[in-house]
């Protein structure tokens, strides 16, 4: 009797075990990719979802689906679909306006893979080297801006993106390293300690003397708070406090460019209200201004997916040479560009969303804390953009709440695996 006999190859492929190990490698890859390329973190996110799909236990992630961390991005998502039947934006641009929400959908297949890898912690690896290799490179372009891919428009220290998106990463880096250089120190691991704290100062310092965005400046402080009140005792916070308000001003006065960030605001405002200038700070208020005023006129349920260009439009007319006049489909501030459209409706789903996956991170360890400062992240530099919708913040979110997320539940089972054997033993 003749039997069939699988080829080697093709046995390897029907592995499962095998296409999840190459799922983490591709989110590896999608996390080294982040800080350098749009276009490679769009691919990796696509292999991802198609390597992950053969891995899928249907009943187990059909379940996992309806819990609060996975159901709320869907739901999210699911309202900017649903919120093309009331818009009346040309349909062209109902559709562009869906598309930010779509990475959303990675992040519940993200959390279900890191349940069950036991190779997380490689992704925020891949992350931290990359950012350090772009640190680097954004010293050598402040030295040789000639080797900054962007000559048109370039800024100073931006090899490739923007300013903002370097310093969001720069500032998560150095804030996350704080917790393995304390425990690290506590261990008496003090070569180890050094090295890390070393890469944080490093990233601390480009943002200093290199270039920094004004978000960043207000995002740092209010994560190493929370740092200090979560994981230092009350003197060393107030001598950590102490020190790196000595530090903040040996930095104003050895950085001009730091000086000149700060100094910019003021000036900007000033030309906004005196000139009626387009400024970034003045542009941002029109943008509120005007983003309230829309909100109030549909407030349950908003003007609909894509409708916020058509309505900065009509309300510019007569006014296109002025602050006053600028159109735009983004107000700058992620609760506003979630009211505008989908009202109070968007606005509950959006802060549920992220207190639900603050809470995830409420327990001790690396991973959790990585979450948390993700999580906390957006939420201010989300009072100044829209960070869970724009491509780069928004990946850094998904990737950062999914990865972290996944690795959390696994070792929240793991415990509670635990208990349930000891019990059955007693």
């Amino acid at each position: 009797m003749n039997h069939a006999v699988t080829p080697p190859r093709l046995a390897v492929w029907r592995d499962p075990a095998e296409w999840s190990k190459t799922s983490d490698i591709v989110a590896v890859l999608l996390s080294l990719s982040l800080p350098w390329s749009t276009s490679l973190v769009g691919v990796f996110g696509v292999v991802f979802v198609l390597t992950l799909a053969p891995t899928i236990e249907w009943r187990v992630f059909l379940n996992l689906l309806w819990r609060p961390v996975c159901v709320l991005p869907i739901a999210l998502f699911a309202l900017a679909v649903i919120g093309t039947l009331w818009s009346d934006a040309p349909w062209g641009a109902r559709a562009y306006a869906i598309g930010p929400l779509a990475k959303l959908l990675v992040l519940p297949l993200l959390i279900y893979h890191f349940a069950r890898s036991t190779r997380g912690m490689w992704v925020f690896m891949g992350f931290l080297i990359s950012c350090v290799l772009m640190m680097l490179m954004s010293w050598l372009v402040m030295l040789y801006p000639g080797l900054a891919l962007k000559q048109i428009d370039a800024e100073r220290g931006i090899f490739v993106k923007n300013y903002i998106d370097q310093s969001q990463e720069f500032a998560l880096c150095a804030i996350v390293l704080a917790y393995p250089v304390v425990t690290l120190l506590r261990k008496g691991k003090t070569w180890q300690a050094l090295l890390l704290a070393a890469i944080a100062a490093s990233f601390v310092l480009n943002m200093a003397f290199v270039i920094v965005s004004r978000t960043a400046m207000v995002t740092l402080p209010i994560m190493l708070g929370v740092f200090a009140l979560l994981h230092l005792q009350r003197r060393t916070s107030a001598v950590i406090i102490g020190a790196m308000v000595v530090l903040a001003g040996l930095a104003w006065l050895a950085s001009p460019q730091l000086r000149d960030t700060i100094d910019r605001s003021s000036h900007e405002y000033q030309d906004y209200k005196e000139e009626n200038k387009p400024t970034s700070v003045g542009l941002r208020l029109q943008y509120w201004q005007k983003s309230i005023r829309f909100f109030s006129e549909a407030p349950i349920i908003g003007h609909g997916t894509g409708s916020t260009r058509d309505l900065f439009k009509r309300a510019s007319v007569g006014l296109e040479y002025s602050a006053t006049g600028y159109v735009i489909d983004n107000p700058h501030n992620q609760t506003l560009n979630v009211a505008v459209q989908w009202g109070c409706v968007g606005i509950v789903i959006l802060y549920a969303l992220w207190l639900v996956h603050l809470l995830l991170f409420r327990q001790d360890g690396l991973p959790a804390w990585i979450g948390l400062m993700v999580v906390l992240q957006n939420i201010f530099s989300s009072l100044f953009n829209s960070h869970l919708f724009d491509f780069h913040e928004g990946w850094m979110y998904v990737l950062g709440v999914g990865v972290a997320g996944g690795i959390v539940m696994r070792a929240t089972s793991l415990k509670e695996a635990a208990h349930g054997s000891a019990d059955l033993a007693q």
